[in-house]
């Protein structure tokens, strides 16, 4: 069950990033337009953000690691995208009055809303690696194993957003769904007890 949950967090992990970034440009539009500045200020936002996840997530791995703290670094993901439902309007109208430029404007919109939840999300698949290594013989294998399910979580985050998600909901709603989903994996991860046993 553990092997389960670590595969499944991590796929819909690689799903819930590429969704929010995809959103982003939805969110960000009406204050600063959608031109290549714009897309280019949200993926530098969210590549960094994830750079420091993998390196904070790694670190969390060290200590105790177990598939209940995974699914809780899930659910803080998840409720760490909650003032975007909230506050998402007005904090953007802020930074475009305080940086009109639309290059730094969207850059520093981008790092408000999204850095936080991105820094959690990208701190699962390292975690996750630590789950299910049993052994160091075997790491590059499962390791592989898992970013794959992770990578091909995010093309499949990608390719419904874009294709589908959007033309059938609206943001919020969407961004709720995918709250909903994190905290249900969460909270199933969280019910399951034990330690990895990586060495």
């Amino acid at each position: 069950m553990q092997l389960i949950l670590s595969y499944l967090i991590a796929g819909w992990s690689g799903f819930f990033v590429m969704a929010v970034e995809l959103l982003g440009g939805r969110l960000l539009a009406p204050t600063f337009g959608s031109s290549i500045y714009v897309w280019g200020a949200i993926i530098t936002v969210f590549m960094l953000a994830l750079s420091i996840g993998y390196l904070a997530g790694g670190r969390l791995s060290m200590n105790a690691p177990s598939v209940r703290k995974l699914g809780l670094i899930l659910i803080v993901a998840a409720l760490t995208v909650l003032p975007l439902l909230l506050f998402a309007v007005p904090l953007l109208d802020a930074v475009a009055n305080a940086i009109p430029d639309p290059r730094f404007g969207s850059l520093v919109g981008a790092t408000v809303l999204f850095f936080i939840p991105t820094v959690f999300s990208g701190m699962i698949s390292p975690y996750a690696v630590r789950l299910i290594v049993p052994d160091r013989t075997s790491s590059g294998r499962h390791a592989g194993q898992l970013y794959f399910v992770s990578t091909f979580g995010s093309a499949a985050g990608t390719l419904l957003t874009s294709f589908y998600l959007v033309l059938l909901m609206e943001v919020n709603h969407i961004l709720l769904a995918l709250m909903a989903i994190s905290g249900v994996i969460g909270a199933a991860a969280c019910l399951v007890r034990g330690e990895a046993n990586a060495q």
